[in-house]
Parts: C-alpha cells; sequence; structure tokens
C-alpha cells in the first residue's frame, strides 16, 4: 500500500502518479508528538514530495520545505532515491491554540514554497519558489507547475488518522492524485522539473481542450475517503475515474521511511562546537540530542569530548 504509482490515459493525452501511505506516514507522523492539524499538514507534504520525487529520472533528493509567518512556522519534508521518505515540522502551541478550527490556509499563513531537486554534491541544485498567502498545499502545487512546468495539472490531497477494524488506536493515512494534460504525438514525455520560474508578472496562457476538462473534471470527484480507504487499491480508483477511455497503469514505485541521522554522525556534529558551548548541553551528566526527523535520542557522555576544547 506504500507506493506511488505512475498511470497514464493516453486517449485524453494525461499522464498522471497517485500516491498511498499507510504504515510509513503512520510510522513518521507517530514519532511525533504533533496536534492533527500538523500532522495532516506535514502527511501531505510527504505525499507530495513522493509524488514529485519518484518522477525524477536520476538518483537524487526531491526537497519540498515551507516557511512561513503562520502557527505552522516550517515543514521539511524529502524523497531520497529509489524510495526514501522522511518529514518534520515546526509549529507553535500558542499559535495554534488560538484558531478554533484551523484550515491550511490559516496554519501556513504568509511565506513560500520551495521545491528542490538536488542531484548530488558535484551537481547544481535547481529550485522553484511560490508565494504562501491564503493559500493551501494544493493550491501552491498548481502555482508551481504553472510558473515552472507551463503544464495543465490538477491535484487532489487528503490525510487524516482511521480506525482500522478491531484497533484501539488510530492509524495515519494520506493519499494524493496529479493529472497532467501532454497533448503530443508520440506518447507521454517523463516528467521534468525546470528550474526557471515565469517572470513576475508573467501571464500564462494555457488553452483547455476538452479532453483535458474531461480529465480534470473527473479528478475533482474523488472523495477524501476514497483516496484513504485501505481497502480501496489505486487501480480501483483510477479504473472508478478513467475506464471510459482507458487507463494504463505502470509498474509501482515502493515508499519506505528512512532518516540518514547515525550516532556516528552526531558526535561528529557535537565535537564541531566549542567546549564552552557543549558544556552548555550538558544536563544530569549527559549530553542529549534528538533528531529532528525521526526523533531518535542520541546520549553522551560529557568524558567523550574534550570540552576544554
Amino acid at each position: 500500500m506504500d507506493q506511488v504509482i505512475p498511470f497514464a490515459v493516453k486517449p485524453l493525452g494525461v499522464r498522471g502518479r497517485i500516491v498511498r501511505l499507510g504504515a510509513v506516514i503512520d510510522d513518521i507522523v507517530s514519532r511525533h508528538d504533533y496536534p492533527e492539524p500538523v500532522s495532516a499538514l506535514l502527511a501531505e507534504s510527504i505525499a507530495l514530495t513522493a509524488m514529485l520525487g519518484t518522477a525524477l529520472k536520476f538518483d537524487g533528493k526531491f526537497i519540498v520545505q515551507t516557511k512561513t509567518s503562520g502557527p505552522v512556522s516550517m515543514i521539511v519534508a524529502d524523497y531520497a532515491a529509489p524510495g526514501g521518505v522522511r518529514g518534520c515540522a515546526k509549529f507553535s502551541k500558542e499559535k495554534l491554540d488560538a484558531l478554533a478550527k484551523p484550515d491550511q490556509k490559516q496554519l501556513l499563513g504568509e511565506g513560500y514554497l520551495g521545491m528542490t531537486v538536488d542531484q548530488g554534491a558535484d551537481m547544481e541544485r535547481y529550485q522553484g519558489i511560490v508565494p504562501l498567502g491564503s493559500s493551501t498545499l494544493v493550491d501552491a502545487a498548481h502555482t508551481y507547475f504553472q510558473q515552472s512546468e507551463q503544464i495543465p495539472t490538477r491535484l487532489r490531497m487528503a490525510a487524516g488518522p482511521l480506525f482500522e477494524r478491531g484497533e484501539k488506536k488510530p492509524h495515519w493515512r494520506v493519499g494524493a492524485i496529479l493529472v497532467q494534460h501532454i497533448p503530443v504525438e508520440g506518447g507521454l514525455p517523463p516528467m521534468n522539473f525546470p528550474s526557471g520560474d515565469a517572470p513576475e508578472g508573467s501571464e500564462i496562457e494555457t488553452p483547455e481542450d476538452d479532453n483535458w476538462v474531461k480529465a480534470r473534471l473527473l479528478l475533482d470527484t474523488v472523495e477524501d475517503h476514497e483516496l484513504l480507504d485501505p481497502t480501496l487499491t489505486a487501480e480501483e480508483i483510477l479504473y472508478r475515474l478513467y475506464h471510459e477511455d482507458g487507463v494504463t497503469v505502470y509498474p509501482a514505485i515502493p515508499i519506505n521511511r528512512y532518516c540518514s541521522c547515525s550516532r556516528e554522525a552526531v558526535s561528529a556534529m557535537l565535537t564541531n562546537f566549542s567546549g564552552g558551548d557543549r558544556a552548555d548541553m550538558v544536563k544530569d551528566g549527559t549530553i542529549e540530542v534528538a533528531c529532528e526527523f525521526c526523533s531518535t535520542a542520541y546520549q553522551f557522555k560529557p568524558n567523550e569530548f574534550d570540552l576544554a576544547e
């Protein structure tokens, strides 16, 4: 169930991807003590990252990051080939408690969404940035594709905790589906992510044809519960949407949780601090550092380092 499935509706000139994450997103969310609205926002960010990261045609990373003035001041989600995802968030409990029933637009507030393609240390990084202001993640993603790819795009996402039969504790799930219109001869080209954004203030006119209108209107009929239902497969969702025109489903890309932290890496980081700074970190005779992504806590004794350095 933790996978991304590419697909195409060739008679409509449409390509797309559908993401269904169960155990992976539940594992990531359960490692943090985030309020439910923050967890849902993080889950959707990870689903978006997995969707776009698996479209890259080389090994590397795809990173989605927000920085805003809202209650959720930052989200970082990244995809590392060939299928690893992770993510974390920072939020203000005070700002969050001040909202009666926060929606995504309120959670994010003013700021920006950045999408970065990292091909490795010796390669150039590509980044696209779109503003956030009265926008959801879906709104921002639509703006990104309009400015950077100039391809008609439609995206739906949903996330939330679900109780499964016989379970006393809910499990988090997230689902997302994207379609893009590529009416060209000779098939559907691979996705790519150009670095250049459209000039500020420019208007991109994308004429709609009947095939694209049909494809996006059908996508808009997808309900949140369909994207989250563990008894409904991705193939069944695609069949419900596009069986009239025929949908081609390509091999699934499995998704797993990963983290690059290790005791050795944390120890090396601490070595770079001054002795005084490390001394200030000592509590109850121990230096403890927790990974922001996976919440794993690493403990060190002061005598493992020279505090006089």
